[in-house]
């Protein structure tokens, strides 16, 4: 009997994330991308259906019979990456690790290749951007050489399937996907049609063979993932390195993790020979320590981690018809919300005065447990009075006065406490003025017409 043919109607699919529709649109409905729905044709029949025989292995079972053994990891030798991973590398695990030009995505995982070969196993990286020689200098100077590290400088696809079976690794390192392209697929490298192939090749070979695979992807102007957004779906788990270039200090976040937990961050610093990490950043955002008036300290949450932070506050008169309020770290906003609560409901006159906040270090609070330290320490600058020593501020503040409680708060005072901070202002104070309480007294002779709490 002759097979019957199938028909085909003409529909429409998006690149990015592979939504279709029945007629063209200029705009994706799924990822809201413009320009990225193209036509395709669809078969809307099937001939013949074959049916693959189960092995018992692969047969259906219940769940309750599902073992729930955690599954076996390796370690990365970066206690810190592994902190963001859940713990280690997972066999046949497929992550992306995504990041602004130069924050440092290849010097790290070049660390991460040097650390799984002095444990005994085999690593191969795969540099699509970077000559042979130039791995080779980046290594020496951050000191990742080893004999068990292989390097390729390959953007054929099946060239790099060619060295996985030649050398057989235990880890295997794209840098980066973008760069890839396949022969099988029409158009360049960084086409989302041959991104997409080459990371599902490759995912497809890590999941046969148990073999771990890290793809370093670009990012876009808005810091998205380069690409389609179906990259994102196809790996396990995405990690996105952040820092700022003015300062040393680089994180690690974990945006999906299917082997563990996506709230963790890892904390590095960019040093002269490489990426070291930090194991516990609590002194990077503190300052000398002196009591000077107009600082304070809040204990801030970076995923699990509790940090904690300096604000700094510095006010002068005014020089201008409007005063200004330059932030650095903080939200400007929020800053000029506490500037009011101050003044409404603490009688601290900030109106006629120019007011900066920074933090110290270069971290960015964007949280409201933020709230009552920028209070304290705009307070503490405008009145004179250094806070108390080893004080330590967290709450949110409301329009009235009040101190909220803010998440992870017995979190935030264990890490005061296990810190040596022996005075912790929150919730106890009923509102601010409560808390501003804590301000030693003013002389009495002092002119200024600054109330007494």
């Amino acid at each position: 009997m002759a097979a019957k043919r199938t028909a085909t109607t003409s529909a429409y699919r998006c690149t990015e994330c592979g939504w279709t529709s029945a007629k063209w649109v200029g705009r994706c409905g799924e990822c809201q991308q413009w320009g990225t729905v193209v036509e395709a044709a669809t078969p809307t029949g099937i001939a013949s259906a074959a049916v693959t025989p189960l092995t018992p292995a692969r047969a259906a079972r219940p769940i309750t019979e599902v073992d729930t053994r955690e599954t076996p990891r390796r370690t990365s030798g970066i206690g810190e990456f592994d902190r963001v991973l859940g713990g280690g590398i997972v066999p046949g695990a497929a992550i992306l690790l995504s990041g602004e030009p130069g924050v440092g995505k290849s010097t790290l995982l070049l660390e991460v290749a040097a650390r799984t070969a002095g444990a005994g196993r085999r690593v191969l990286y795969v540099s699509a951007e970077e000559s042979l020689t130039q791995v080779r200098l980046r290594a020496e100077r951050t000191q990742a050489l080893h004999d068990e590290l292989y390097l390729a400088s390959e953007t054929d696809l099946a060239t790099i399937l060619g060295h996985i079976d030649q050398t057989t690794p235990d880890l295997l390192i794209v840098d980066s996907v973008q760069t890839v392209s396949s022969g099988l697929i029409d158009g360049a490298a960084g086409h989302p049609s041959q991104v997409r192939e080459v990371a599902s090749t490759l995912i497809r070979i890590a999941k046969d063979r148990d073999l771990p695979v890290i793809l370093v992807g670009h990012v876009t102007k808005d810091g998205q993932v380069a690409g389609p957004r179906i990259l994102e779906h196809l790996v396990d788990v995405v990690c996105h390195f952040e820092g700022d270039r003015q300062t040393s200090l680089r994180f690690v976040r974990a945006l999906k993790n299917r082997f563990g937990a996506t709230d963790e961050v890892g904390c590095f610093e960019q040093t002269q020979h490489g990426i070291a990490e930090v194991p516990d950043p609590s002194a990077l955002f503190l300052g000398h320590g002196s009591r000077e008036p107009g600082t304070c300290v809040t204990i801030a949450l970076e995923g699990r981690r509790a940090l904690p932070v300096e604000v700094q506050a510095l006010n002068l008169p005014a020089s201008g018809p409007n005063p200004r309020r330059i932030v650095s770290g903080v939200d400007s906003a929020r800053v000029a919300m506490v500037l009011a609560v101050l003044e409404k409901r603490a009688g601290i006159k900030v109106s006629d005065q120019d007011v900066y906040v920074s933090t110290v270090g270069g971290v960015r609070l964007v949280e409201p447990a933020a709230d009552l330290a920028i209070a304290l320490a705009v307070a503490s600058a405008v009145t004179g009075r250094a806070n108390p020593a080893k004080l330590v501020a967290i709450g949110e503040l409301s329009l009235a006065g009040e101190i909220r409680a803010v998440t992870q708060h017995d979190q935030r005072r264990a890490e005061a406490t296990r810190l040596g901070y022996r005075s912790i202002v929150d919730t106890a104070s009923a509102d601010l003025r409560g808390a501003l309480g804590i301000l030693p007294h003013r002389h009495p002779a002092d002119p200024r017409d600054i109330p007494d709490f």
